[in-house]
C-alpha cells in the first residue's frame, strides 16, 4: 500500500484509466484531499463507492500529530509534528501584513552540522517522503483554519537539495492548481550550498525562488561555520551560482545570518560585497542570529547590524533586513524538536 499523497496528478489518472473507470476522478480525489482537506476515502461522497472501496484497499493516509504548539507575541507560531515511525519534525507559520509564510522541514534532523543551527545536533535519522513533506503543508492550513497560506519557505529542517526527488514531486503537488496551488514564485528552497543540486534545479524549468546560506565570505571562516564548504567550497559555488542565473535568468538570495564575534564585522561585509560583485541577480538577506544556547551562538547589537548592512548598501549590493521571528519560542530551525528530545 501506498500514501495517496505520494502521487502526482498525472499518476493518480493512469491509476484511474488502469483500474477501467473515468480519469477525471483523479481530480476529485485531488479536491478532497488539497482543497477540502479530507484524510479518509469514506468523506470523498461524490466518488462511486466501488471507487472509495478500491482505494482503502490500495492507498493510505499517513498524517502528522501535532503534539506541541508554541505561539510567538510577534504572531510566530510552531508546530512540533510526530510521525508514523516516531521520529519528530517541526514546521513553523509566519505571519505578516500581506502574507503567511510555511516554514517546512524536508528531512528528520541534518547531515551538515552547521555550527549555529539546532538542526543537525541530533544528527540526520532519514530523508522525508513526498507525502510526508506534502503533509505538513496540509498540517499548516488545517491549524490556519480560515486563513489562507500564501507562500512555502523550504528552509525547516535539514537540507532540501539532499532529498531532492521527493522534495521537487511535493513541489510539484503543492503548485498544481488541482492541488495545493500555491504559486512557484511563492515558493523557496533554500540550500547550504549542495552544488549538484543547485545545477539539477537549473534544469528543472520551474521559476521557484533559489536560496543560499552563505553566512561568510571566506572558505575559512565558511569551512567553520558550515562543513559542506569543505566539499563544494566557495569558488564552485560561486560558479555554479553564475551558471544557474545565466541559465534560468532569476534572482538568487544569498542568505547571511549575522553572529556576534563570528561574522559581522566591516571586514566581512566587505569580503562579501567582493564575491558578491560579478553576480549579476543576487540579493543578500541579512538575518540577526535566533540565539542558541547550545551552541553559543547570539546576534550582534543593532548598531552593528546596521554598519554591515550599510557597508554592503555603499558597494552596490542589494540588501534586505529581514527581522528574526520567534525568538521568544526559540523558532530557529530544530530548537522545539531539541527540547522536546531533551525531555
Amino acid at each position: 500500500m501506498q500514501d495517496i499523497r505520494e502521487l502526482t496528478l498525472e499518476e493518480l489518472e493512469k491509476i484511474m484509466m488502469r483500474i477501467g473507470l473515468p480519469d477525471f476522478h483523479a481530480r476529485q480525489i485531488y479536491a478532497w484531499i488539497y482543497q477540502k482537506g479530507v484524510s479518509g476515502f469514506s468523506q470523498m461522497t461524490d466518488l462511486p463507492l466501488v471507487l472509495r472501496r478500491k482505494l482503502s484497499e490500495e492507498f493510505f493516509f499517513n498524517q502528522a500529530k501535532v503534539i506541541r504548539t508554541a505561539s510567538s507575541c510577534d504572531g510566530t507560531e510552531k508546530l512540533l509534528l510526530r510521525l508514523e515511525d516516531n521520529y519528530v519534525i517541526e514546521v513553523v507559520i509566519i505571519p505578516a501584513s500581506r502574507r503567511i509564510t510555511g516554514c517546512v522541514s524536508t528531512q528528520v534532523g541534518c547531515k551538515f552540522a552547521c555550527s549555529f543551527c539546532a538542526s543537525g545536533i541530533q544528527g540526520f535519522k532519514r530523508n522525508l517522503s513526498c507525502a510526508e513533506i506534502v503533509d505538513e503543508v496540509l498540517r499548516i492550513k488545517g491549524y490556519l483554519k480560515n486563513a489562507n497560506l500564501t507562500h512555502i519557505v523550504f528552509m525547516g529542517t535539514g537540507e532540501p537539495l539532499d532529498n531532492y526527488d521527493n522534495l521537487f514531486k511535493a513541489v510539484r503537488i503543492i503548485n498544481s492548481p488541482a492541488g495545493l496551488h500555491i504559486g512557484t514564485r511563492r515558493i523557496t528552497i533554500s540550500t547550504a550550498g549542495f552544488v549538484p543540486g543547485i545545477r539539477k534545479m537549473a534544469k528543472e524549468g520551474m521559476q521557484v525562488e533559489l536560496s543560499i546560506s552563505l553566512h561568510a565570505a571566506t572558505d575559512t571562516l565558511r569551512s567553520k561555520l558550515m562543513p559542506i564548504n569543505k566539499r563544494y567550497p566557495l569558488a564552485e559555488l560561486i560558479s555554479v551560482c553564475k551558471d544557474y542565473i545565466r541559465q534560468t535568468r532569476r534572482q538568487i538570495t544569498f542568505e547571511y545570518i549575522l553572529i556576534a564575534g563570528v561574522n559581522s564585522t566591516l571586514q566581512e561585509a566587505d569580503n562579501l560585497a567582493r564575491m558578491l560583485s560579478g553576480l549579476r541577480l543576487c540579493k543578500v538577506n541579512l538575518i540577526p542570529a535566533n540565539a542558541v544556547r547550545e551552541l553559543g551562538v547570539y546576534p550582534p547589537d543593532k548598531i552593528e547590524i546596521l554598519s554591515f548592512r550599510q557597508a554592503l548598501l555603499r558597494q552596490g549590493i542589494h540588501v534586505t533586513l529581514r527581522k528574526s521571528r520567534g525568538q521568544d519560542i526559540e523558532a530557529a530551525c530544530g530548537q522545539l524538536r531539541l527540547r522536546d528530545e531533551e525531555k
